[in-house]
């Protein structure tokens, strides 16, 4: 896959694609390019089956400074009335589709059919943390502090931290981080959970990272893509409706394959030896009609 981004740098190596946020002078702020570009990026790979993991980390001092202002100034807001007769109800709905947008853009890491880890070193703030609690599973540098700095710019935050961050840690302790917009730093987001592991380097980060998403890249893929939809699922519904939908799912796709695959590998003493997911080329219908 050709890397065409000017915010990530794309590397795809032993079925795991290594994103990386490449802008580290400007401590990786979120400027225009990177709300269409994450979405674009995460998706593709999601869809052409180019990998089973996908690991987003950064470059430089700090993981994600969160949202870049200076890139989006009034001049230039789409809410702004196009003439004098655009009334103010349909500049509260523009920007309503704006907010969206922005959602989308972080919920693409939740809904790609693989697992997506992030390492993080420095800063993750604001966008940053929304960014993060979206992953899978999230590692950090002992240097790493986190934030949810829209409380300090006078909002609340909109793109996804307040509706996930209470699902990893307590409540009491999501409460007094969104209302204060302190920093926490690494001891404390392991001890509530939001992390998995602290590690004294970057270095050392990365490299125990590539072990993990190695090791899930090692697994049936369709195993692995219905184990985060199920836990996904689970997450946002009863007991009661989660076990029937895993039911379904296990039912509805033929499980039996990677079993096979799996229980004749053990038996030969071997490594097993998965297919790879089945590319969505049907997407093409949306993207100005069907390609082929």
């Amino acid at each position: 896959m050709t890397n065409k981004y000017t915010c990530f740098d794309l590397e795809i190596k032993n079925k795991v694609a290594y994103v990386t946020m490449c802008r580290p002078d400007e401590y990786n702020t979120m400027n225009k390019a990177f709300w269409s570009e994450l979405p674009h990026l995460v998706e593709k790979i999601s869809d052409d089956a180019s990998a089973r993991v996908i690991v987003l980390s950064s470059t430089g001092k700090h993981f994600c400074a969160g949202m870049d202002l200076a890139n989006f100034s009034l001049s230039d807001n789409p809410t702004e009335p196009k003439s004098s007769n655009t009334h103010n109800g349909m500049k509260k709905e523009a920007g309503f589709r704006i907010t969206l947008d922005l959602q989308h853009t972080i919920t693409s890491l939740e809904k790609a059919r693989i697992p997506v880890i992030s390492a993080i070193q420095g800063g993750c703030i604001g966008g940053g943390l929304d960014l993060a609690t979206a992953t899978d599973m999230r590692f950090c540098t002992k240097e790493a502090f986190f934030c949810i700095q829209e409380i300090n710019i006078g909002m609340a935050a909109d793109v996804g931290t307040l509706q996930r961050i209470p699902r990893l840690i307590p409540e009491g302790v999501v409460r007094e981080l969104a209302y204060t917009g302190r920093r926490f730093f690494a001891d404390e987001a392991k001890a509530h959970g939001l992390v998995n592991k602290v590690f004294d380097s970057h270095e050392e980060m990365m490299s125990a990272v590539k072990i993990i998403a190695e090791e899930i890249a090692s697994k049936g893929p369709l195993a692995i893509a219905g184990t985060k939809e199920i836990l996904n699922y689970g997450r946002d519904h009863t007991i009661e409706e989660s076990l029937n939908h895993v039911a379904l799912w296990n039912a509805a796709m033929g499980i039996s394959d990677e079993m096979s695959v799996a229980f004749e590998a053990k038996v030969n003493k071997k490594d097993p030896e998965f297919d790879d997911l089945i590319p969505r080329t049907g997407k093409k219908y949306l993207d100005g009609g069907y390609q082929g």
